[in-house]
């Protein structure tokens, strides 16, 4: 199963390290981020989940919920968060979802159907594909994924980057340009036309081209 953006997240039932969930019904009318690991203990995982925990707050002002997920039962999930603790200096602060039988990563397509249903005596090189970031909208769409190989750790500040993006472009017919940041200049989605734009924009806009239409971001 391939997931791409639009689609509805699937929805699934799974214990985790604050309590056993029923995904849509954690999400609720926020945001989520699901973000996914191979197996527990490895080394660019552990500096991922620290920093998730340092940057939480950040999420927070979105109204954003993190989750994280890994391979393993919980029990090996709470061992591992002592050493991110002592390494990264923050443990978790979110919940880490067991998947031991591989439902969930199979679920989003991150693990294929064959892999069998048990993490025993699987490496993490078996579960490479297991580092997949999605973004879901209070709708239970997925807005974005990301998915990185074992050897690059994730770029989390450009997550929250596209957050304000969604969020924005969600609230207010614009879309935003390369490498855009919260507070910088936008661009008035194509789907709007020069018209229905004076309205909204009675001063103009920049236009370097006619399909270009450039404005200070709304508020």
């Amino acid at each position: 199963m391939t997931l791409r953006i639009g689609d509805t997240a699937p929805n699934f039932e799974a214990d985790t390290t604050a309590g056993r969930i029923k995904f849509h019904d954690w999400i609720g009318d926020a945001w989520a981020v699901l973000f996914s690991h191979p197996k527990d203990f490895t080394p660019v995982c552990t500096t991922e989940l620290g920093y998730m925990a340092k940057i939480k707050p950040e999420f927070d002002k979105r109204n954003v919920k993190i989750i994280g997920i890994s391979v393993d039962p919980i029990d090996r999930h709470a061992k591992w968060a002592d050493d991110i603790k002592e390494t990264q200096g923050h443990a978790p602060n979110y919940p880490m979802i067991g998947d031991p039988s591989l439902a969930v990563s199979k679920l989003y397509g991150m693990l294929p159907a064959e892999s069998g249903s048990s993490s025993e005596g699987r490496t993490a090189a078996d579960n490479q594909t297991v580092r997949n970031v999605f973004v879901v909208g209070p709708d239970k769409k997925i807005k974005l994924v990301l998915v990185y190989p074992m050897t690059t750790g994730r770029n989390f500040d450009e997550v929250l980057r596209v957050i304000d993006s969604l969020q924005l472009t969600a609230k207010h017919k614009v879309a935003t340009p390369v490498n855009w940041k919260n507070g910088e200049d936008v661009i008035i989605a194509g789907s709007v036309s020069d018209e229905d734009a004076k309205k909204t924009y009675p001063k103009g806009w920049k236009a370097p081209k006619p399909y270009i239409r450039i404005v200070p971001q709304p508020r």
